[in-house]
């Protein structure tokens, strides 16, 4: 038998006998640690069973599944029984997983987005719907509303306006006509990271990424990479997919794109601005989905076109005074009629079940060309 070098067999004792010294206080409390798991897995199997049953009692009345008003009652009800230690961020977190996971059993949502893995689309639907919700990968976003206006999938998830470079037009584009409407939105904090094979900045031919990132990072790709081509593709995470294909390419995209393809961070949140949010809209059949209760803080989206005459955007706007109802975004798209006509996209603050909200929308519509409502949805305060 082979004999242990003497420093060897010193070392892994000291190291017994450390864990020894420690192992009554520390291994009591990793047993309690044990113990607690073993009772949260319990209560957790428990709570599924229970929501199979809720499953079967919707399927039988032909109720939704996915009910988002539901899901944050529950978690604004357990973040204020919250006691702590737990931040009740994190609490939160937790249980819109837990829930999406009892969700899952009682029937899976499929959620289009866009593709491929990694990217912030993809971060969203995970936000909003929980790990559990089986995501479709598209390549655009004009897939994204075909797979969901078609039903293949449930629900879509497209970006509609970043912070610092406005509207994501060709989703305005796309909301004139689908069937879909706005249920919900979700607002992320977006950071770029520029990645490629190499762990190096050195001999960076091109960067590739979404036309929206390239726009929300050129300051600083001007300043440090002003001989690279700045390549366009239709996501970040498909720029993340190419880059690991070529040592010269270079990335810009999020973290998980890096370690989904195997690339190198080369530099860290390399948008141009610090605090640099995208809302992104959660889109459904009305059949798939109601026009969601009214909450404490709503947005009402829609879409009109005036006739071409003086005045006439005045007049538009008279109805949101005289009824007090705030309006929190405007903008305009080309009508493509060959006349300079316009439609106009409005987002509102508050639900149609107002009565204000109610009398405002009514003179809109009288006053319109073209009149849509695209949704009435929950948003952050």
């Amino acid at each position: 038998m082979a004999e242990v070098p003497a420093e060897q067999s010193a070392a892994t004792t000291g190291v017994q006998t450390a864990n020894n010294t420690a192992a009554p206080e520390l291994l009591a409390l990793r047993q309690q640690i044990d113990s607690l798991d073993a009772q949260l897995l319990t209560l957790l199997n428990e709570r599924a069973h229970v929501a199979e049953q809720v499953g079967e009692i919707k399927r039988r009345e032909g109720s939704p599944f996915f009910r988002p008003d539901r899901v944050a009652q529950v978690i604004e009800k357990i973040k204020t029984a919250n006691t702590g230690p737990l931040k009740a961020e994190h609490v939160s977190a937790i249980w819109r997983e837990i829930m999406s996971a009892c969700l899952a059993l009682e029937s899976p949502q499929r959620v289009a987005v866009l593709g491929p893995l990694g990217t912030f689309c993809e971060q969203a639907a995970i936000e909003y719907f929980g790990g559990a919700a089986d995501l479709i990968y598209c390549n655009s976003f004009d897939e994204v509303f075909h797979a969901t206006a078609s039903g293949s999938a449930q629900y879509g998830v497209v970006g509609v306006e970043n912070m610092t470079e406005g509207v994501v037009t060709r989703s305005l584009d796309l909301f004139l006509h689908t069937p879909t409407h706005v249920v919900g939105e979700v607002s992320l904090l977006i950071r770029h990271n520029l990645m490629r094979l190499d762990n190096s900045q050195d001999g960076i031919e091109a960067v590739l990424a979404h036309p929206q990132a390239l726009a929300q990072c050129q300051n600083w790709l001007a300043k440090h990479l002003p001989n690279a081509e700045r390549r366009a593709v239709s996501s970040n995470a498909e720029g993340a997919r190419l880059a690991a294909t070529n040592p010269a390419w270079a990335a810009i995209a999020s973290e998980r794109a890096s370690t989904i393809f195997g690339l190198h961070i080369v530099a860290h949140a390399v948008q141009d601005e610090a605090y640099n949010r995208t809302r992104f809209a959660v889109i459904c059949l009305p059949q798939t989905m109601a026009t969601p209760p009214a909450s404490a803080h709503d947005c009402t989206s829609l879409i009109v076109s005036v006739p071409n005459r003086p005045g006439a955007m005045h007049d538009l706007l008279v109805p949101l005074k005289t009824h007090g109802v705030s309006m929190t975004r405007l903008e305009s798209r080309p009508a493509r009629t060959g006349q300079w006509d316009y439609y106009f996209y409005i987002d509102l603050d508050g639900h149609p079940s107002q009565p204000n909200v109610a009398a405002a929308l009514a003179e809109l519509r009288e006053l319109s060309a073209f009149f849509k409502v695209i949704g009435s949805y929950p948003v952050k305060a």
